[in-house]
């Protein structure tokens, strides 16, 4: 387990810090400090290959706009530079304060899953069991939480039961709620890999058509929110064809007779689930058909199922069907939680839900009693805290009078982000532990910023979706007073007097106690058994290769799947089937929002994009907040492809950029949720999303909200691109787009050209040379700046109808010397010779723009995906841009045979 890398000392071990699959990458530093990124091929989640957000995490590290020092809040607004010792005792003041007058439920903390299981251990340790707050949630409860509690119902454990090479083994995967291909695509290549090596089959299940369901044997486009009918209508189909394994129920399980049920009341055959979902009946019986008669099946689900109100239920309803064949524990079968987050499951290891405690166990009073004498706890949590919604509505009631946020952003990223924005700015102490100087969060009212180190500067752990625990190793030095998350929480247990409790020197100590918890007075009744490694000593955890837990004390290690014989963790071991609650959207559309809100990710950024926004790569993609809307509802509402519209919901409104695609569904829009107050004008999709939670797991509703469109129009667009940061006049709609060298800005406005050619000309300053056309009359302004051959500044702005394209600009602001060639070109904003025009990138891994594609099709006889693999690079790499090559592919074909290609 302990093997010696055979890499060299400048090559550091580590993993993504991206999603959930948990891939290894080797980040070699230069002796100029630079470090160049790439896949781990000894590491067996992703064995060398990464995705482009894995591919480009180099250009997402420098120290622009970064927190370099603990900072507080002055009376005007802005922020002042103090020292730790200043801002530690403000923080433990503040917290004593607030305990002592108001009790500790008037404090709370909201976790991450970017946090390393020792950060998030440290803090849960402090706020559970030193100050008594139960009140430590996380942003994991808005990708997890169903899962979480389905597991729990239905295993007696939050555990996931199968392991990654289930999909390489398995006959049929099962797809549902889940866009892989974009969100997970390391593990969608193996699936892929699995088709085209064993002919796997594989099925999505998912509202929207997406990138994933391009590969599908059967695409089942599902009514938003039936996933419970379908699953209902396959277990009584199961139980009617003699597909259930009797023996397996009877012996290992209990509760079938009232799921099946409960099913049948629900969908009682193939016809009744194809009507709840509104699918076509012969799809339906096909894919009952094949799940019945495939034994190999693993069945993934990701936040299309969790981001529910009724998202427990639908968990359990596919859990159901899983125990009722007894496909679960065995090579290639299973049920699959994909996880959204990096540390997801290392968070709720260690109790990061509100519903939790530390090492799996739960608020009972056996289990709160051995948690509060493993840590001598002087002041235990002994019941549940609020969940994340809950959370910030006691804020806004003012029973919540502390917060500490950490490695998170709510003020975007939770439903009715502007009312948690609103409420924010009511705490009496707030505190924010943060790597950037500036995102909605912080900008919200802030009292004290903490300079938290960032992925690449910190050591510890994470855990993937498999159970799989990988080393989060420091390659580059903090900068600044930049500190760990944990030591940062020990000095302040240590001011507020529990020195004794908190005294770690580093991360090897906390991961021995936590591995120690897990195993106290264990004795096989909990999953959760790390007791192998609770004495591994300093330089064995330095070089911790990746290891699946449970890892008990004398057990050979080894990749465990649970379950395929029972040995479930219920108080009778049986596994539990659940009947659901017949399905139902929790609120109705009506005439004033006829329309559902349907919330995600894109291809190539995370979250609020922190860290995924810095990446040129990574911004060509998609560089603007957009809705999808289907052809027929744009055609209604008047919107336009590639034009503006207004999206309202009951609690907020955003102005995004309009995609017309025939693979959304009728009567449903998608937004992604990424961009913020930070990086857009009005283009936070979480301020639209409402706060409707699931009752099992708190986990909010985000797939389904109420909704209306309206176009709006905008008489210019245009874009800048300057080296420094600057702001644009507050009527205008933009979005900030990461360039080499610099920054990219879009926008849409209504000003007069005449106000725009005032801003261009603010950007020539001192010996700046000028270049520049203008004709207001047709209203366009091209103004650049140039200093030594290279653009400084430029401004391009244009009618909405004709909008400059800033492909060709933005390659030679980011090419160095001009040309006087260049300068022409650089005004006509057109192609040339030596510079030819890439359009959008579809590849972000290699930079390879649509332009490119075209002409190794048109006329480099590129006739599939592996021709253009070859001539480009494109799709060789994560492989999440291959449907869109194929679809180029097959249209431009189409295009040069039929004599229109330009």
């Amino acid at each position: 387990m302990n093997t010696p890398s055979p890499h060299p000392p400048t090559t550091v071990r580590t993993t993504c810090p991206y999603c959930g699959v948990g891939c290894g990458i080797l980040a070699a530093i230069d002796r100029q400090g630079n470090a160049t990124i790439s896949g781990d091929p000894a590491h067996p989640a992703n064995f060398g290959r990464l995705c482009s957000k894995g591919s480009a995490l180099g250009e997402t590290l420098s120290l622009d706009q970064r927190l370099l020092h603990p900072m507080f809040r002055q009376a005007d607004g802005s922020f002042a530079r103090t020292d730790w010792d200043t801002a530690l005792s403000k923080i433990a003041n503040g917290l004593r304060t607030i305990v002592d007058r108001d009790g500790p439920n008037a404090i709370a903390l909201y976790l991450s899953g970017q946090l390393l299981t020792e950060d998030y251990y440290v803090a849960n340790k402090l706020m559970k069991g030193f100050l008594g707050s139960p009140n430590v949630d996380t942003n994991s409860r808005l990708c997890m939480a169903s899962p979480v509690a389905g597991h729990r119902r239905a295993f007696g454990a939050d555990v996931v039961p199968g392991i990654y090479r289930d999909l390489d083994e398995a006959d049929l995967i099962v797809l549902v709620g889940s866009n892989a291909a974009w969100c997970h695509p390391v593990l969608y290549q193996r699936m892929i890999a699995a088709k085209n090596e064993r002919s796997t089959r594989l099925v999505v299940i998912d509202p929207r058509r997406t990138a994933t369901a391009d590969a599908a044997d059967l695409f089942l486009p599902i009514a938003s929110g039936m996933d419970t009918a379908l699953f209902c209508g396959l277990l009584a189909y199961l139980a009617d064809t003699h597909a259930l394994d009797d023996s397996y129920i009877a012996e290992y399980t209990s509760g079938f007779a009232d799921a099946l049920a409960r099913a049948r009341a629900i969908a009682n055959d193939a016809e009744a689930a194809a009507r709840a979902t509104r699918l076509d009946p012969g799809e339906v019986a096909r894919f009952f058909e094949l799940f019945a008669r495939t034994e190999r099946v693993v069945t993934c689900y990701s936040q299309g199922v969790n981001q529910s109100a009724q998202g427990t239920d639908k968990v359990n309803a596919i859990i159901n069907t899983h125990l009722a064949t007894g496909r679960i524990g065995r090579p290639g079968m299973g049920p699959f939680s994909l996880t959204g987050q990096p540390n997801a499951m290392g968070g709720r290891e260690v109790g990061g839900l509100a519903n939790q405690l530390a090492a799996h166990m739960g608020f009972s009073p056996g289990e709160t009693d051995r948690v509060r004498r493993f840590w001598n706890a002087p002041r235990m949590a002994t019941g549940e805290g609020l969940k994340a919604v809950d959370m910030f509505d006691a804020i806004e009631r003012g029973t919540i009078k502390a917060l500490w946020v950490m490695a998170t952003n709510p003020a975007v990223s939770l439903p009715r982000a502007g009312a948690v924005r609103a409420a924010l700015k009511k705490l009496e102490l707030f505190v924010v532990s943060e790597t950037t100087l500036r995102n909605d969060t912080v900008e919200a009212g802030a009292h004290v910023l903490l300079p938290a180190a960032a992925w690449g500067e910190k050591d510890g752990t994470v855990t993937n979706s498999e159970r799989r625990i990988s080393r989060q190793r420091a390659f580059l030095p903090r900068p600044g007073e930049a500190q760990p998350d944990w030591w940062i929480v020990s000095k302040v247990a240590q001011r507020l007097g529990f020195g004794a409790g908190f005294a770690y020197r580093k991360p090897a100590e906390i991961f021995r106690e936590h591995a120690a918890l897990s195993a106290f007075e264990n004795d096989g009744r909990r999953d959760f058994d790390l007791g192998d490694l609770a004495a591994l000593p300093d330089d064995d955890y330095d070089r911790l290769d990746p290891v699946m837990w449970p890892v008990k004390a004398g057990a050979a290690p080894g990749e465990v799947r649970f379950f395929s014989a029972g040995g479930f963790f219920t108080s009778d071991g049986r596994g539990r089937f659940i009947a659901p609650e017949p399905p139902r959207t929790r609120v109705a559309t009506s005439d004033a929002f006829p329309l559902r809100l349907n919330t995600g990710r894109l291809r190539d950024q995370w979250h609020t994009m922190t860290r995924s926004g810095k990446s040129p790569r990574l911004g060509a993609h998609s560089p603007e907040p957009m809705v999808d809307i289907h052809p027929d509802d744009a055609s209604r509402m008047r919107i336009t492809d590639g034009g503006f519209a207004k999206v309202t919901t009951p609690h907020g409104s955003a102005v995004l950029r309009v995609c017309i695609r025939s693979g959304q569904q009728r009567g449903s829009i998608f937004a992604p949720i990424h961009w913020s107050q930070s990086t857009a004008a009005d283009a936070c999709v979480g301020a639209l999303a409402m706060a409707e939670t699931d009752p099992f797991s708190g986990q909010p509703e985000l797939k389904a909200t109420p909704a209306r469109v309206e176009p709006v129009e905008f008489a210019y667009r245009g874009f800048a691109l300057t080296r420094d940061l600057i702001t644009l006049p507050n009527a205008t709609w933009f979005a900030r787009v990461a360039v080499a060298g610099g920054h990219g800005l879009l926008f849409a406005t209504n000003e007069l050209p005449s106000q725009w050619q005032d801003l261009a000309e603010k950007l020539i300053c001192g010996d700046a040379e000028r270049a520049e056309y203008v004709d207001l009359p047709r209203g366009i302004v091209r103004i650049a700046a140039l200093r030594g051959g290279r653009i400084e500044a430029c401004m391009f702005f244009g009618p909405s109808h004709n909008p400059p394209a800033w492909e060709v600009v933005r390659a030679l602001f980011n090419s160095g010397t001009v040309t006087r060639r260049d300068r022409r070109l650089l005004l006509s904003g057109q192609s040339a010779e030596g510079i030819a025009e890439t359009g959008p990138v579809v590849c972000a891994c290699y930079t390879v723009g649509l332009e490119a594609i075209r002409r190794a099709v048109a006329e480099g006889g590129a006739a599939n995906v592996a021709d253009i693999g070859r001539a480009l690079r494109a799709g060789t790499n994560c492989g999440s841009c291959i449907p869109e090559l194929q679809a180029i592919i097959e249209r431009t074909a189409s295009a040069v045979g039929s004599g229109t290609a330009s």
